[in-house]
């Protein structure tokens, strides 16, 4: 991946549309190439499946506290995609009970960065390392947020990788448009009032003019959940 010029390409690629930047990803990165998705919205999946024909692999991480409609979701995402599907999960825990005999009750109320550390961040570390994974596609955009109002298109992780975000520079009204236009797959929570979906304990919906992301750990300072620090 060192022989790629982020500079350039992010200049290259600022106004290009998410296909483009997917379809140039999967001609200079044959292998080792993957998506990351909380099954949430479906358009980075869409574009590389049905519009790209480029089956890579997809990475989800199960916590085990996400809501029931994000998982069956993830069941009619794969059903319709036929995703190479790679689910992870906390390491050594079968069960959102069994989370709990082990870590005690409601640890993100605790210290919510170490139910991260164990349910998010090992997990895609692991998944990155055991995949070989070069680079990783995310679904992140500058409008979600004030700290994501910067994002480039391409950046590098903390562990050297390369790191894609195909719709940064997308508004989130271009995603509904993209999603209905295309008939793709969405989590029904955005129906309920929820804007962004995370885990059933730390996600509320959010009122008319609230940030998109302000159903996130609502009353606290957090912004992230880790993986993408």
């Amino acid at each position: 991946m060192a022989q790629f010029d982020l500079d350039a390409l992010n200049q290259q690629f600022e106004q290009a549309t998410p296909q483009e930047i997917l379809a140039w990803c999967v001609h200079h990165i044959p292998q080792g190439l993957a998506q990351t998705t909380s099954f949430s919205m479906l358009a980075v999946t869409h574009m590389l499946y049905k519009e790209l024909a480029q089956p890579v692999p997809v990475i989800f991480l199960d916590t085990f506290h996400l809501f029931p409609e994000t998982l069956e979701t993830a069941r009619q995402a794969q059903a319709i995609y036929n995703l190479d599907l790679h689910t992870y999960r906390a390491l050594g825990i079968s069960s959102r009970e069994a989370f709990a005999r082990r870590y005690g009750d409601r640890l993100w109320e605790r210290d919510v960065d170490s139910f991260y550390d164990i349910t998010k961040v090992e997990p895609l570390q692991r998944s990155l390392d055991e995949l070989q994974i070069k680079a990783w596609i995310t679904g992140r955009r500058r409008d979600q947020s004030d700290t994501r109002q910067n994002l480039p298109v391409f950046e590098w992780d903390a562990a050297g990788r390369l790191k894609i975000n195909p719709l940064a520079h997308w508004s989130n009204q271009q995603i509904w448009d993209y999603t209905f236009e295309h008939d793709v797959l969405y989590n029904p929570l955005y129906d309920q009032g929820y804007t962004s979906i995370g885990d059933q304990p730390l996600t509320t919906p959010t009122a008319a003019g609230e940030e998109e992301r302000a159903g996130r750990w609502r009353g606290t300072e957090k912004t992230e959940c880790g993986i993408h620090w």
